[in-house]
């Protein structure tokens, strides 16, 4: 199984993961890490600090001739703006952020303490990290991909961008619903003997940790709710040379915390990001008066870079889950051990 973390400030030197558990022998490929990290800056809606930034991660560890040693993986991603000395500080904790519970939290006078590491930029790493999980998915057969099913409540692209530039124009922001897909996963993993086991609730855990996520569905998701068991549920059926099958696929590949040899399909809901260009009113900390909140430089709307999170943080789920499943020391065996299942 994988363990892993990522260190950084916003405004520090670099951004950095490190991820433990990786087989020995998996390929790495330095360009799809950078093709990952660049799908992350894009998105209609991104800020100036996607043009000042160009994210491209050096490997420092557990590589050799570009296959895993089966050591630690450490992977740096340098931060040109590395500004976090001499950026000011502010007492005006911006409604939705993290700001004012952290100060309260760790005893501080200056919100930009929290900011710092609270920031979505944090995710440059977790995208580093999925990278090489999604590159240990495909020796499997196992893909990931992601879209953007709205923003700010519009489903259509050219919508989208009217909203993203009306909400620029109004100092606003918007949020927005993606979606994960994963396909060609094995029956069984994950469990339900036990809660944390349970793949659902692993994939919940690591998707609403992504910044201003709210909610995560599977499937149908809050839909079922609304339906008879007979609809909402997916029949079951057989056929010689093909085995089980199902012809709708309203349990989002899940059934009983485990995957049912179904598409998985997981759903996030994101809120608009809480940083305003015309910002609402708060506290300030030291004074106690109302005032304007902080204005920090940010994006109007980040759901299409979201998504790619969203794929890197299923894509380390799902790697520890067929570790779990499949698990040996070295990418062969468990090649081996997969094509036996």
């Amino acid at each position: 199984m994988i363990r892993w973390l990522t260190a950084g400030e916003s405004h520090g030197e670099c951004m950095l993961a490190l991820i433990e558990g990786l087989p020995a022998g998996l390929a790495v490929d330095a360009d799809f890490i950078n093709q990952e990290l660049s799908r992350r800056q894009q998105g209609y809606g991104r800020g100036a600090r996607m043009g000042i930034e160009k994210d491209t991660a050096r490997i420092l560890s557990g590589i050799k001739n570009n296959r895993t040693l089966g050591s630690p993986v450490a992977l740096l991603v340098p931060n040109r703006d590395c500004s976090i000395d001499d950026l000011p500080g502010f007492t005006a904790p911006r409604p939705g952020h993290a700001d004012l519970a952290g100060m309260h939290k760790y005893d501080f006078e200056d919100g930009r303490c929290v900011l710092e590491r609270a920031s979505a930029r944090e995710t440059v790493a977790r995208v580093a990290a999925g990278a090489l999980c999604k590159l240990f998915l495909r020796e499997l057969g196992i893909t990931l991909r992601s879209r953007t099913v709205s923003v700010g409540g519009c489903t259509n692209r050219a919508a989208q961008r009217k909203r993203i530039d009306r909400a620029r124009k109004k100092g606003d922001t918007l949020g927005g619903i993606f979606e994960v897909i994963a396909e060609h996963l094995p029956v069984g993993l994950g469990s339900y003997v036990q809660y944390d086991r349970r793949l659902d609730a692993r994939l919940a855990a690591a998707l609403v940790s992504i910044p201003a996520v709210k909610g995560v569905e599977f499937g149908l998701g809050f839909a079922a709710a609304d339906r008879y068991g007979s609809q909402a549920h997916d029949r079951i059926y057989y056929q010689e040379g093909r085995g089980y099958y199902r012809r709708t696929n309203n349990a989002g590949g899940l059934e009983g915390g485990m995957t049912n040899g179904q598409p998985l399909v997981c759903r996030c809901a994101m809120k608009p990001i809480a940083t305003l260009q015309k910002p609402l009113p708060t506290v300030d900390v030291k004074s106690k008066k109302t005032v304007p909140a902080s204005v920090q430089r940010s994006d109007i709307a980040a759901v299409e870079a979201a998504a790619v999170v969203g794929e890197a943080m299923a894509a380390t789920v799902l790697t520890d889950a067929c570790l779990e499943r499949f698990g040996q020391d070295n990418l062969k065996m468990i090649k081996k051990t997969f094509r036996q299942a």
